[in-house]
């Protein structure tokens, strides 16, 4: 790929994301960017992590709940860190390769790291988070800037860290001429929304879970990694009765901001009843939590673009249809690339820390005003010849 046949305006930026669904993937999508306009769109692919480093993650994840952020932390993130910041590296390298780009091409590299855990601002207190990932070890394999951490300061502030999508999502909206009427859902292991006000305000909340609870079902079942299409909740029926308790979760009718770690709703909450009826009935709660998120937004939209893995699910778009009594487009709908929408916001936001742009808002992560965030991790200076 030439990439000196674009516009002179924005930079060449790589964004990384892995979620905590855990699917396997390694996110990676390159865009043309000043971090406050989209110029162009680079390729983009879904990277499978090496033989043995989603089981050690799995693994990682367990500890870190039973850490909970009390004494030193575990032992198995010192190694953790390492495979995933070695493999992510790798898959980088490997991209640029395979699409002929030079590392010198490339203004920074957005990493987001690998969540282990995430906790909420809670009585007064600031919240804590810890995403697994070595911003220097990645700049020096690869030569080029790598920007990381992207939460902490945030949190510092007493924000909630998360979510960080929404500059970009607005970026987006803004690009298909969309109005207050339409919002993005993200439906990754927790899921996220952001609408945009008249004003060009984000507004920005984790509505409740996503794929996370089912896919914990899924796999404790011994039926897979996920309920693909839907297929086993169509086969079941939702109760009724107990999705009606789970939507009375003080968290669903809190103000935002707010945010979520990934298990604060598990695959309990289906215990009891049959694989199919579990499935059935938590990925109706997740369609009911949208409607929830949309009830607490100032305006509620009519539509909402969802992207994310989510997507994929046609029984869990039904479901929000019902559930949520809103209209579904998929981003590909509009002329996204749904697989990449999250790689693509970390390459936007690096280019935003790069300019010192602010990355988190009041509306979306709570914080007082505006605030800039994420580190920069610049390559050791090459020796002359």
């Amino acid at each position: 790929m030439n990439t000196s046949d674009h516009t002179s305006e924005g930079h060449w930026a790589i964004g990384l994301m892995t979620g905590t669904v855990l699917d396997g993937n390694i996110d990676i999508a390159m865009l043309r960017t000043d971090g406050e306009r989209v110029f162009a769109f680079g390729p983009w692919r879904l990277a499978p992590y090496p033989d043995g480093l989603k089981p050690l993650l799995a693994t990682t994840l367990k500890e870190a709940a039973l850490w909970n952020f009390e004494g030193p932390e575990p032992d198995i993130f010192a190694e953790a860190e390492a495979r995933v910041s070695e493999a992510q590296s790798q898959a980088v390298a490997d991209f640029l390769a395979e699409h002929g780009i030079g590392h010198d091409e490339i203004a920074a590299v957005g990493f987001h790291g690998q969540t282990v855990l995430h906790r909420a601002p809670t009585g007064g207190a600031c919240g804590r988070t810890r995403q697994l990932g070595n911003g220097t070890l990645m700049a020096e394999r690869l030569g080029i800037p790598v920007v990381n951490d992207f939460r902490s300061h945030d949190m510092t502030l007493g924000g909630q860290g998360a979510p960080l999508a929404p500059v970009y999502h607005t970026a987006l909206l803004r690009s298909i001429g969309a109005g207050p009427e339409t919002a993005v859902l993200n439906l990754g292991g927790v899921g996220n929304i952001t609408w945009v006000d008249e004003d060009g305000l984000p507004h920005a909340f984790d509505t409740g879970p996503a794929n996370a609870p089912l896919n914990d079902w899924i796999g404790a079942h011994g039926l897979g990694d996920m309920d693909r299409d839907g297929k086993i909740a169509a086969s079941g029926r939702a109760d009724r009765d107990r999705l009606a308790r789970l939507l009375t979760h003080p968290y669903l009718h809190a103000p935002y901001p707010k945010s979520l770690d990934r298990n604060d709703f598990t695959s309990a909450m289906a215990d009891g009843l049959s694989v199919e009826d579990g499935a059935a009935t938590l990925t109706a709660f997740t369609a009911g939590a949208v409607g929830a998120a949309l009830d607490r937004l100032p305006r509620r939209p009519a539509r909402v673009i969802i992207c994310g893995g989510g997507r994929r699910n046609p029984h869990l778009l039904e479901a929000i249809r019902q559930e949520a009594r809103v209209d579904v487009a998929v981003a590909e709908d509009v002329g996204w690339r749904g697989d990449a929408i999250e790689a693509e916001c970390f390459a936007f936001l690096a280019m935003r820390v790069r300019a010192g742009l602010p990355i988190s808002f009041p509306l979306t992560t709570g914080v007082a005003s505006p605030a800039t965030g994420g580190r920069i991790c610049h390559p050791p200076a090459r020796k002359a010849s």
